[in-house]
């Protein structure tokens, strides 16, 4: 069918309601101490703020840590441990002392925007499930009678172990055995005190485990054909996300589409032992690299485009005293002498300035720079969301085109890029011009939910998208 861009004022007006910018998701790290040869948590604060990170995660309360953050501006997630939510779960009285030691006599200097109640609980080998919500619930109690629970938010943590079916991501469901005991308890107490879970999600653990099934460039964000869910027909470009939304379409069956969710831990190793397929610095640096330039650049998962992505990346410093395999004890960006594992954009600033370090999959130390080619540097396009709808579409396309400035000719009648003569290829070939034109900023590509963010070249026919490189 033939298509004219008309633009009507009304439609302008209509399409500058919804065109309010989505903030984009956010980066922030985990600041593990498991080590002997860090750095004093001053000169930690220093390399946070000289670095642009103003949100990290802890996994306790050191008060040498907290009090080296106060008035910082940085937010803080601190952690009440495993071994105490046993005694968490059985007295308030617990509780209640817990948080005047260690939340209300450091914030608000100390900006602590939530506790992480446990970590991992339903992997814990001292079996402390059945302490978690409890723990949650006095704890909530106790935050309330200082006036902290508007403040303060409560969650936990979150293996994809949880999960009993992950793959495809439509089928994703929790493990029968934790539903009832607490899974859905915990669920209940999000929706009710406005709080979000906690997922720490590793695509490195399934990639080195199936490395003969899955594709690297598939779980390091790289250019790749995607694969399909054959349950929702929604089409994935990274393992990250088809695992997030393994963990959406469990919540989803249990009813709870409104708790949102935030990655707590996830990363890629610098280093690792000889049957730890993948762990090398070059794909550690991919893999963040391209993450954080997918999450910066705004929009949610296929299954839950509109909700921006906030993760956690782990973590900020090599720690020399992990248990386990290397790569535990490889997983930072920066070594303990603050110099870079590699170099990696950690900003949006970061990001419109400069490309991720090559990313080409081998075992060679990474260059802090150097010319990076497009799909291997994590660039990005915006295209149509077909779930907006044909008006919302149109109203949004005629703005990209009219006012957003977006070159559009070659969309036009006759043009390169006429054909295919649809809406949706239409709309992505404008809303990608905007959002080039724009330098890929943060929430240039939303259009009120009518575009998102991809990390593939777009194909409509033989039209090629520009990269505005």
């Amino acid at each position: 069918m033939a298509r004219k861009l008309t633009f009507y004022p009304f439609i302008l007006l209509f399409s500058l309601a919804f065109l309010i910018l989505a903030e984009g998701g956010s980066i922030s790290i985990n600041y593990g101490r498991i080590a002997n040869d860090l750095p004093q948590p001053s000169k930690v604060v220093e390399l946070l703020k000289s670095q642009g990170i103003n949100r990290i995660k802890l996994y306790d309360t050191d008060s040498t840590v907290l009090t080296a953050l106060a008035n910082s501006g940085i937010n803080v997630v601190v952690a009440l441990p495993n071994e105490l939510l046993s005694s968490a779960a059985a007295d308030q009285s617990f509780t209640d002392k817990w948080v005047q030691a260690n939340i209300s006599q450091y914030h608000p200097a100390t900006k602590i925007e939530a506790i992480a109640v446990g970590n991992e609980v339903f992997v814990d080998p001292n079996n402390t499930t059945k302490f978690l919500v409890p723990a949650m619930k006095n704890l909530q109690a106790s935050l309330k009678k200082l006036n902290l629970d508007s403040s303060i938010k409560l969650s936990s943590p979150i293996a994809l172990s949880a999960l009993q079916s992950s793959y495809p991501s439509s089928s994703g469901s929790f493990k029968s055995e934790l539903v009832q005991p607490v899974i859905k308890p915990m669920l209940d107490f999000l929706r009710q005190t406005g709080s979000y879970l906690m997922v720490n999600a590793y695509p490195f653990f399934a990639y080195a485990a199936n490395a003969d099934k899955i594709s690297l460039d598939y779980a390091l964000f790289r250019t790749n054909s995607g694969n399909v869910d054959s349950g929702n027909g929604l089409r994935y470009y990274s393992l990250f996300e088809a695992q997030l939304d393994a963990v959406f379409a469990a919540m989803s069956a249990l009813g709870y589409d409104d708790v949102k969710v935030v990655v707590t831990e996830t990363g890629w190793p610098s280093k690792g032992d000889e049957n730890e397929v993948g762990a090398s610095q070059s794909n550690a640096a991919a893999y963040n690299g391209n993450l954080v330039r997918r999450v910066l650049t705004g929009n949610g998962t296929p299954l839950r485009p509109k909700d921006p992505l906030n993760v956690y990346l782990f973590a900020l410093f090599n720690e020399n005293q992990k248990p386990g395999p290397t790569s535990e004890r490889n997983y930072g960006l920066f070594y303990p002498n603050q110099q870079k594992v590699y170099d990696i954009p950690l900003t949006a600033a970061a990001l419109n300035g400069k490309e991720t370090a090559p990313v080409n999959g081998s075992k060679e130390q990474v260059p802090a720079t150097g010319d990076v080619s497009t799909a291997a540097s994590g660039a990005t396009w915006c295209v149509a969301n077909e779930k907006a709808g044909n008006e919302k579409l149109q109203a949004a396309l005629d703005y990209a085109c009219g006012e957003g400035g977006a070159d559009c000719r070659p969309i036009q009648e006759g043009s390169t890029c006429y054909n295919p003569d649809s809406l949706v290829a239409h709309a992505s070939y404008a809303f990608n011009s905007y959002y080039q034109k724009k330098a890929r900023g943060t929430g240039t590509c939303d259009f009120g939910g009518s575009a998102y963010v991809v990390t593939q070249p777009p194909k409509f026919g033989r039209c090629e998208f520009p990269t505005g490189n």
